[in-house]
């Protein structure tokens, strides 16, 4: 294997290193239907959410929330109806790894 080929597949394998440990760093997030979601923001006090637009030609809102240490994301073409008491969270976007 030449000199190049080793630094691109050690540059590849770093890579995937830091990817797995971005997951690990995150933790684990549930993509449910939004009546789920829904579900699991009833079961909330006070329930917290993200929620961003996603889409250049097919508009998407996005939610996201954490629920006894798992995080939880539902996108639907048309707004959810949460809860009332909902406290939400602007952002630009949600990234899921």
């Amino acid at each position: 294997m030449s000199n190049g080929a080793m630094a691109g597949a050690n540059a590849g394998a770093a890579a995937g290193a830091a990817i797995a440990q971005a997951i690990k760093a995150s933790g684990g997030i549930v993509k449910v239907e939004p009546a789920e979601l829904v579900k699991i923001l009833n079961r909330m006090e006070s329930p917290l959410v993200v929620r961003a637009m996603s889409g250049l030609f097919k508009k998407k809102h996005q939610y996201l929330t954490s629920y006894k240490g798992i995080f939880f994301f539902a996108q639907s073409p048309d707004p959810i109806q949460c809860p009332s008491g909902t406290e939400y969270v602007a952002a630009g976007k949600i990234l899921i790894p």
